[in-house]
Parts: structure tokens; sequence; C-alpha cells
């Protein structure tokens, strides 16, 4: 059985990698860097892999065969280690850092290199960076560590500046589109790729989560705000139960439903909004509104956006913003 091969948009920043390995130049450290979505965590498995495998392929690829192909595909491998929050959108504690770290110091139980995966690694907090930098400024022998995230200025400098930086772009819109036909995805696969910022495999999510019927809906809602016939405390309170829309995601669409007002305001071309299906009612609602007044709304989202990760009052944070976007729509 073959291991997993990267993404086909992958290629290049693959070969990258193999060239590692072939030149005998192993990073003690690589930052991977690119929009949630792109196959960040794909790249790293299949880069540890290859670095563990006991028998690689003529291209340095992992065999798939060997004790250590097999021990990974079992998830058993004493020398793979996986660092991640305990639950999704919590922070890396200090403890488990601690226990990387007290692993580290034995050495690998191969002779081939051991790979730590930190993912996302910009959910260290400031005393788990703290100690992690540890493991940045007294490298073990034959370890690699690779860190994943798609926020790379969380991390202090002094983590970026001990590491490698690969950058996982995304890929060429038809490549994307051809992907997700191939992955049986394909219809609305241009909406799709808007709402994911060309992310395939947020795409993909997107299309399982039937995310085109859910952001119709939202909208929806969004425009009777506008018309005056909807109870914005009500709907604050409703958007933001645990069961809902995560609001980072919900944000990111009001953003993009702001810009494409003000692209039908300067009657910009349609191809170019970020929510071509939306057009004849954006372009309703851009007739409406003073576009002076837009631009700061669309900067309110921005930071509202940005608080998120705050301890912030989520339901006090969508009142102000409906509140707003309610009087921007009062001639």
């Amino acid at each position: 059985m073959m291991p997993p091969a990267v993404y086909p948009w992958q290629q290049a920043v693959w070969r990258h990698l193999l060239g590692y390995i072939e030149s005998q130049r192993i990073p003690q450290a690589l930052l991977v860097t690119g929009l949630s979505g792109v196959g960040k965590r794909r790249l790293a498995e299949v880069y540890a892999r290859a670095l563990m495998c006991h028998a690689p392929l003529s291209d340095y690829a992992a065999c798939g065969q060997c004790q250590s192909c097999k021990l990974f595909e079992a998830q058993t491998h004493p020398d793979f280690l996986l660092v991640e929050p305990d639950e999704p959108g919590k922070a890396i504690g200090i403890d488990k850092i601690r226990q990387l770290i007290v692993k580290l110091a034995l050495k690998p139980q191969f002779d081939t290199q051991r790979v730590v995966i930190i993912s996302p690694a910009d959910s260290l907090n400031n005393a788990s960076a703290n100690a992690f930098l540890k493991c940045l400024e007294e490298p073990t022998a034959r370890t690699c560590l690779i860190l994943l995230t798609e926020k790379p200025s969380r991390l202090p400098a002094t983590i970026r500046s001990r590491c490698q930086m690969l950058t996982c772009e995304a890929p060429d819109r038809n490549i994307a589109a051809e992907w997700l036909k191939q992955q049986g995805t394909g219809e609305n696969s241009d909406v799709l790729l808007s709402l994911s910022q060309g992310a395939p495999l947020l795409a993909r999510e997107y299309a399982r989560q039937n995310f085109i019927a859910v952001r119709q809906d939202y909208f929806n809602a969004w425009v009777q705000v506008a018309e005056g016939k909807n109870n914005l405390v009500a709907l604050a309170e409703q958007w933001q139960k645990p069961s809902a829309l995560d609001l980072h995601v919900l944000l990111t669409w009001m953003l993009g439903w702001v810009a494409d007002l003000i692209k039908c305001a300067w009657q910009i071309e349609p191809g170019q909004l970020c929510n071509p299906d939306m057009k004849k009612p954006l372009q309703a609602l851009a007739k409406r509104l003073e576009l002076k007044r837009v631009y700061p709304f669309y900067d309110s989202l921005l930071i509202a956006r940005s608080q998120l990760s705050t301890p912030i009052n989520k339901q006090l944070l969508l009142e102000q913003l409906l509140i707003s976007w309610s009087q921007l729509n009062i001639r």
C-alpha cells in the first residue's frame, strides 16, 4: 500500500522539501505557512514519512512498506510526535511543551530522523512559546521540528527567526476547480472557491456542509436587518449560540458582502465580486447606501473579527455590528 502523496498543487514545494533530503541538509525547524485548507498538514506528514522511511524510493519519497512506514500508518511511530491543542481553538499549554522537551532529551529510537509537528503553531501561548524556544535554541540530533500556521505573525519573532520558512500557496483557480470536480463537488466550484479564498480542502468541506445554502440564509437575515424587518437583539443571540455558524466565518462573509457592495457602487465587473451569485441583491443594496459611510463599517467588521480570539461579549459585539448595519440603510 502506497502512502498518501502531496496534493497536485503542492508539487513545487514538495520538490523543495525533497531537495533537503537529497542534499542531506535537513532543517532543524521548518515554519510552514499558508491559508487554512491548502493542505499544510498533509504536506508535513508526507515529508515526515519520507524523513523516517527505512527504504525510501529513488525520488526519496517514503516506500510505504518498511517498519517505519507501517508504524506511522498505525499512528504508533515512536519517533513521530504531534503537538496540538486538546480542543480546536484552545491554546497549546506549557505542560505539552514540557512533555515534548522531556521526550526530545532522549535519542530517536530509529537511525532515521525524528519528526515533531506542531499544529497550529500560533496556538502556543506566551508561556508555552517561551518554553518551546528552548527546543529551537538547543536542537537535539536528528530531529526536525515542523510548525504549521496560517497566522505566522502571531508567533514571536524569536521563534520565526529560528525556522526555515516555507509557504503553501493556494493553487491556480483552474487546478483547484478540476480537483474539486474529481472529489465529486465540482458543482458551484467558483462560489465555493470564492468562499474559501481559493483553498480547495476548505471548499470541499464547505460543499459537504452545504455552506452555499447556509450562507444564503444568513445573507437573507442580513438583508432583512437592512430593511428593518428583523429583531437585532434576537438575531444576535441566535448567531452567537454554540450551535450556530462559527463567527469568524460569518464575519468573513459579512466582509465579503460589504466589499461587494463597494464594488457594485463603483460598477466593478461582476466577475470581480467575492459573491458573484448574489450580484442582484447586492446591487440593489448598493443603490440605497452612502458609500462614504460604508468604509468605516467595513473597518469595524475587520476589528470585530480580530477581537473574536479575546474574551469579548460576542452577543454585544454582534448587536453593535447589526445596529451599525441597520443605521447605514436609513436614508
